[in-house]
C-alpha cells in the first residue's frame, strides 16, 4: 500500500473502517448503545491509525481520538497532515441508523485537498482524485422547494432563518458527513451548520464537495482551513454553487 495514490488510500481505510463497523453493530446489537459507539470509534481508529503509520508514517495526524497520535510526526507546522473522524454520528450508528460515517481527510498547507467519506450503511464511499472523477459530479437538483439539511438533535437558527426567508424546507439528519454527501447526491440543496463542530467533523467532507464542484465556506463565507493550532471548526455551508450567493445573503442580509 505504500505507493498508493492519497485518494486511494483514503478510500480504502475509510471503506475499510466502515466494514468493522457494520461487523461490530452485527455482533453487539443495539442493547447497550452507549458501549457500542465506544467501542465502534476505539476499533474504527485503531485501524485507521495502523493504516496510516503503515502506509504514510512521515505524516502527521489529527485524530478524535488524539492520544491515538503519540509517536507521529508533531502536527504544528505540518505540510502534510491526516484529519480523521473514525466514527461520525456515533448516535445514529448505537441507534441502528444509517445516517453515520468515516472520515479520512488529508489537508496540504492547512487546505483540504484529499477526502473519502465512507457510509457503511449505504455501501457507498464519495472521495477525491482523478482516477474517479469521471463519475464524480452533482447530481440535479429535485424539482420543489429548496431542502436544507440540519442537524436532528440541534438544528441551528440560523439554518431556519435561510428557510424562512427563501421558504426552504428543514430536514433532519446525522452525521455532517451523510449531510455533505446528500447535497453532493442531490438528495438537498444545502446543508448549514454552526454552534459547534471541529475540524475531523468537516475536513473530509468539504475535501469531497470541492471536487464535486459544491461550495464549501465558512457561515461567513470565509476559508475553511485545518491543521489550526485549535482544531475548533464550529460552523459550515455546503450548498450547490448557484445557491451560494442567495443563502449567504440570507445568513447576513
Amino acid at each position: 500500500m505504500a505507493t498508493i495514490h492519497d485518494d486511494e488510500l483514503a478510500a480504502h481505510i475509510a471503506e475499510e473502517a466502515g466494514r468493522v463497523l457494520l461487523e461490530l453493530r452485527a455482533t453487539m446489537g443495539l442493547a447497550d448503545p452507549k458501549a457500542l459507539g465506544a467501542e465502534g470509534d476505539r476499533r474504527s481508529n485503531e485501524l485507521i491509525m495502523a493504516a496510516l503509520g503503515d502506509a504514510r508514517p512521515e505524516d502527521a495526524v489529527l485524530s478524535e481520538e488524539g492520544d491515538d497520535t503519540e509517536g507521529r510526526p508533531d502536527r504544528a507546522g505540518a505540510t502534510r497532515v491526516w484529519v480523521i473522524d473514525p466514527l461520525d454520528g456515533t448516535r445514529e450508528y448505537s441507534e441502528g441508523r444509517e445516517d453515520f460515517a468515516v472520515h479520512v481527510g488529508l489537508a496540504v498547507d492547512g487546505l483540504p485537498m484529499v477526502g473519502a467519506v465512507a457510509l457503511p450503511g449505504e455501501d457507498l464511499v464519495l472521495v477525491t482524485g482523478a482516477r474517479r472523477s469521471r463519475a464524480r459530479t452533482l447530481a440535479p437538483r429535485r424539482d420543489g422547494p429548496l431542502r436544507i439539511v440540519v442537524s436532528r438533535t440541534r438544528p441551528p437558527v440560523e439554518a431556519k432563518r435561510v428557510a424562512a426567508r427563501l421558504g426552504a424546507e428543514l430536514v433532519p439528519m446525522g452525521s455532517a458527513g451523510a449531510k455533505t454527501a446528500a447535497v453532493l447526491r442531490g438528495a438537498v440543496d444545502a446543508y448549514v451548520h454552526s454552534g459547534g463542530q471541529y475540524e475531523w467533523d468537516s475536513a473530509a467532507p468539504v475535501a469531497v464537495a470541492h471536487a464535486y464542484g459544491a461550495y464549501a465556506a465558512r457561515l461567513d463565507g470565509s476559508v475553511l482551513l485545518y491543521n489550526q493550532p485549535d482544531p475548533w471548526l464550529p460552523d459550515l455551508l455546503v450548498c450547490r454553487p448557484e445557491l451560494s450567493g442567495d443563502i449567504l445573503d440570507a445568513l447576513h442580509p
